[in-house]
């Protein structure tokens, strides 16, 4: 089993919270997480048409069976349970008694918005990050832009093009499983099955269509007016349906930062798929050969290095505060991440040849802040690591 980051966060909150939840996609490795992590713990998962009918007939009576801690896997299937679980909560008051587990983040985090608030910590995993697949730490966030990354050995193994094809869903390495084939079934279980139990979705064939026009534009300024009149479905779907593809961890919509440096700045959003592998199905992209000369291969390569970073974030238990910044102009940054007061510019290319321009964006940014050290980095599909320009270039493999 390869060892996720957030292990260690999860073994932490389970200390303190009488409740832990653990949401993310299906298919991330929750389920192995919790059962590898909480040894202990007796199980049940509600996936199971008798243990699920068990638990909305008789809610206490099924509680009432464990004599100890336990892992509820799939625990949205059963909301009624979350108030019975407040109950035995408020009464015994003991670390770890609850590990739920859920790939519906809507469904679950209502239920416990409704039974369980303050009592319980929630954390997400998402599928492998690359650090994990390499078993390494990830990236430092608080030297990203200032140091120079460490040479990262194991990286080698791994060529960019053919890593973000295959994508990081932890089944596809598990098994050796042919990428294209595992997400075809991926994609088709998740529109025919779990779209429809998170939201009645009347006409599926248009939400499948209503995704792929997403992938399209991916990486690009969220137009809801534009995506819904291309689908054929009104304003109101559209936005329905892309709430309901950030709550099953599918996409993120990367939000503008909003200071003012005198200019008129971009408000709307910027919409990523989360896993490269899931985005190049959708965009027909049918191996590494194909992406390399694909048109949309920057936009996939923006994806990964933000889905990396989220990822950083999410799997030590930390609120991501990455933002973009683009003001009337054109003038651009890719990804500004906030730590202390203080703002990190990060450029994306997916090249792998270093080139001057690449710089240009960021200088800019330097210059509208009025200091020409301030941190800056630059992530691109190559294999230097070096400090140009006032600028930290990072290998994609450094993430």
């Amino acid at each position: 089993m390869i060892r996720r980051t957030i292990e260690t966060t999860l073994r932490e909150v389970a200390g303190q919270y009488p409740v832990v939840t653990l949401t993310g996609p299906r298919q991330s490795g929750k389920t192995t997480l919790v059962r590898a992590i909480f040894k202990d713990h007796e199980y049940a998962s509600l996936e199971d048409p008798e243990v699920r009918g068990f638990a909305l007939e008789d809610p206490r009576g099924f509680l009432a069976q464990f004599s100890g801690p336990v892992v509820l896997d799939e625990a949205q299937r059963a909301p009624d349970l979350f108030s019975y679980i407040q109950t035995i909560v408020d009464r015994e008051d003991s670390p770890g008694l609850f590990i739920l587990s859920g790939s519906q983040n809507f469904l679950l985090l209502k239920s416990i918005s409704q039974s369980l608030a303050g009592r319980c910590a929630v954390l997400h995993l998402l599928p492998f990050s690359l650090s994990e697949l390499e078993r390494r730490p990830p990236l430092p966030l608080a030297t990203i832009g200032r140091e120079l990354p460490a040479a990262a050995g194991p990286s080698s193994r791994f060529e960019v093009m053919a890593t973000l094809h295959q994508g990081f869903y932890p089944r596809i390495h598990d098994k050796s499983l042919d990428p294209g084939r595992w997400l075809s079934s991926y994609f088709q279980t998740y529109v025919e099955r779990d779209v429809r139990e998170i939201v009645n979705v009347g006409d599926l064939e248009s939400f499948g269509r209503f995704v792929r026009l997403c992938a399209g534009r991916n990486g690009q300024l969220l137009n809801l007016t534009s995506l819904a009149n291309d689908c054929g479905v009104t304003h109101t779907t559209a936005r329905r349906w892309i709430s309901i593809l950030e709550a099953s961890f599918l996409i993120t919509l990367l939000r503008p930062h909003h200071r003012n440096f005198g200019k008129r700045l971009i408000k709307a959003p910027k919409l990523y798929f989360l896993d490269t592998g899931l985005l190049c199905y959708l965009l027909r992209i049918r191996s590494p050969e194909d992406l390399r000369l694909h048109a949309s291969r920057g936009a996939v390569f923006e994806s990964f290095v933000l889905s990396e970073l989220l990822k950083n974030y999410l799997h030590r238990g930390l609120e991501s505060d990455l933002y973009f910044w683009r003001d009337a102009t054109g003038h651009e940054v890719d990804i500004l991440i906030e730590q202390a007061q203080e703002l990190i510019a990060v450029e994306i290319k997916s090249a792998q040849t270093i080139a001057s321009d690449f710089f240009a964006g960021l200088n800019y940014w330097q210059k509208l802040l009025g200091d020409r050290d301030a941190p800056a980095a630059l992530v691109y599909a190559g294999d230097q690591r070096c400090r140009r320009r006032g600028v930290i270039v990072y290998s994609w493999c450094s993430l």
